[in-house]
């Protein structure tokens, strides 16, 4: 299963992660290298590494996750290295290139494809019925093969008080019937005519990076625009720039201009709310504890508003893969259906507040069960998660995005810069041979 070094390094670049050259001329060039795994005294230790570096709480689960593996049998120890988010993956490229990935890794569910068509990740020989059942969002699977598999989600959704709906006479929106394009607006205008908050709504726009197509390209799909098209993956033509996608920037300026949202938001959107500044926030389930824990049951979580082509809602988080020079897959493998132990699912849910990837890891957690609190995060997830696109070009797609979305709320032309996102996006498929796989 190895790729090419030329893929790699076609990866990096469309990353944007320069440390891997400076990795590679240090590192063992070698085909064989270090592959994550090194026999002893007839037991097989095996790489682990993690992001979670810095969060405890998540690398508590993980290494609860370990010490049983480890514990139930005796071929096999696994050793986890953690690193801190923000330095994570420049040193999984920087692996890469140099031959020296662990065994096992986790591995951001959008940029799995680019990592699996770079050599880093190989398919995963797992049973099927592991995973029946699980979120869609929380699978990853590329050119019909699964390569990795998550144990939560989060869900991007609007946050309100209710008493700030009612009091305007605002029909507080569900899963059965949210909002439409104009009763959104019409809402945003009767909060901002009534005063008492700095802005109607909080779009998260001080936000970078992967938050901006996290957040804004299933606004842009709700609208009928799309990233790229989905069909063959070949072009973002006519679904980034074409008509629906400019109704989505001018909604998205015209918030703005509107005085409904801000150009640049407070740094902090959950802090803003708690403390009154807006009165709709547009975020995710990881604030719900906290807003809960200030307006008790006068906080509602609604579903983002239906802009034409139905409501809908960014998917995947982080998941488990093998790499695909692993010594001793068969390791690998065990530890990984191991973690897919059921009773994990729980633990991750109930230490971090995430939502379960099973529907019985939710019935099992009191906020996500059919009568939880939060509950109406599960099921969005369900019912309104889009995967960004799956295609090894994903990275490139997210950077333009990115740039383009910032021009626009920056004043530029919608049509000018999404037509030169278009053009930068298909010229990156074409030097890269379509990703052909």
């Amino acid at each position: 299963m190895k790729r090419n070094t030329a893929r790699r390094i076609a990866v990096v670049g469309v990353a944007g992660l320069m440390t891997l050259a400076v990795a590679a001329c240090g590192g063992d060039s070698s085909s064989e290298g270090n592959s994550g795994a090194v026999e002893e005294g007839g037991v097989t230790t095996l790489e682990l590494w993690t992001h979670n570096g810095g969060n405890e709480l998540e690398l508590g689960v993980i290494e609860t996750i370990v010490s049983d593996f480890n514990a139930s049998q005796e071929d096999y120890k696994v050793e986890i290295q953690s690193f801190p988010q923000d330095s994570y993956n420049d040193a999984v490229t920087a692996a890469a290139s140099a031959e020296k990935l662990p065994c096992i890794l986790d591995v951001d569910g959008p940029i799995m494809p680019s990592w699996a068509w770079g050599g880093y990740l190989a398919p995963l020989d797992l049973p099927e019925e592991l995973f029946t059942d699980q979120l869609e969002s929380t699978i990853g699977r590329f050119n019909d093969e699964l390569y990795s598999f998550g144990h939560y989600d989060v869900a991007l959704n609007l946050t309100a008080r209710k008493s700030a709906l009612e009091d305007n006479g605002i029909r507080i929106p569900d899963m059965d019937q949210p909002w439409t394009k104009e009763e959104f607006d019409d809402a945003l205008a009767k909060i901002t005519d009534a005063g008492g908050y700095d802005y109607a709504l909080d779009l998260g726009t001080a936000g970078t990076g992967e938050w901006i197509p996290y957040a804004y390209s299933p606004i842009l799909q709700s609208f009928g625009g799309d990233l790229i098209n989905r069909d063959d993956y070949l072009s973002a033509e006519g679904v980034l720039n074409g008509p629906e996608a400019l109704e989505f920037a001018e909604w998205f300026t015209g918030a703005i201009e509107n005085g409904y949202a801000a150009k640049t938001s407070g740094e902090d959107s959950t802090a803003d709310f708690v403390n009154g500044k807006t009165a709709i926030m547009y975020s995710g389930s990881w604030a719900a504890d906290a807003v809960t824990e200030k307006f008790g049951d006068d906080v509602v979580f609604l579903p983002p508003p239906d802009f034409g082509e139905g409501p809908k809602i960014g998917g995947a988080s982080w998941q488990w893969g093998m790499s695909d020079g692993c010594a001793a897959p068969e390791g690998a493998l065990a530890y990984l259906e191991h973690s897919a132990d059921p009773k994990y699912y729980t633990l991750f849910a109930e230490s971090l507040g995430l939502i379960p990837a099973t529907p019985a890891a939710a019935e099992a957690v009191v906020n996500f069960a059919p009568d939880g609190k939060y509950r109406i995060f599960y099921d969005m997830s369900e019912a309104y998660a889009v995967l960004r696109p799956i295609t090894p070009a994903y990275p490139f797609i997210s950077t333009t995005f990115q740039k383009a979305m910032q021009d626009i709320v920056a004043g530029g032309d919608p049509q000018e810069i999404l037509d030169k996102a278009v053009s930068d996006i298909d010229g990156d498929i074409k030097a890269n041979g379509n990703y052909e796989f």
